[in-house]
């Protein structure tokens, strides 16, 4: 059964603009695929330039976080805000970065008794809150954030990742955005060769 990949329009890949058909045509090499978020967010050209100019800017930069902490980060806070799509998909992207088949599991069922380090543990816990209640953030939980190594920039790293990706499980949520289904498998089995 094939579903739909959003409850808006999506556009063919003749029709967007050069640099977004480029973009796109971009990952499909890379991946063999193309994630349903790059062509349901194409419905709207400009709209689709900022959220990836965001996300590249914070998820690609060299920064006190290393991928997979990062990929943690969107996993805990996806989960937390029940979205499907960014736990499927970036759960497979953390299981590759952490080359660990049950780690996305883990973390999306319940971080806290996932096999996670002191300092991943207090960085789950700020991006969860600031994920749920950003309003509630106070100088407690950068404290928690300082004393396992995190620097002050790290804090902001970690919240806007955070809070970047409430957004994109919104935008999912009211797309009904589905994931693909090559997110499933991929990270789970040993690459042949």
């Amino acid at each position: 059964m094939t579903e739909r990949i959003s409850r808006f329009p999506v556009p063919e890949l003749a029709d967007l603009p050069d640099d977004i058909r480029h973009r796109i045509l971009e990952v499909q090499e890379r991946s063999g695929f193309v994630p349903n978020v790059f062509l349901a967010l194409a419905h709207r050209p400009d709209e689709f330039r900022a959220f990836f100019a965001y996300h590249d800017a914070l998820m690609l930069k060299p920064s006190g976080l290393t991928k997979g902490e990062k990929e943690m980060i969107v996993v805990a806070t996806s989960a937390a805000n029940h979205c499907l799509y960014c736990v499927v998909a970036h759960g497979a992207i953390l299981r590759i970065h952490e080359k660990s088949p049950q780690i996305a599991d883990q973390i999306a069922t319940d971080w806290t008794k996932a096999g996670l380090s002191q300092r991943q543990r207090a960085m789950l816990a700020f991006a969860c809150k600031v994920a749920r209640q950003a309003h509630a953030v106070d100088e407690a939980d950068f404290d928690a954030l300082y004393a396992v190594g995190f620097s002050h920039e790290d804090a902001w790293d970690i919240g806007a990742i955070a809070a970047f990706f409430a957004l994109s499980n919104r935008m999912a949520g009211l797309l009904r955005m589905m994931p693909n289904p090559e997110f499933y498998m991929l990270g789970r089995l040993p690459k042949a060769g």
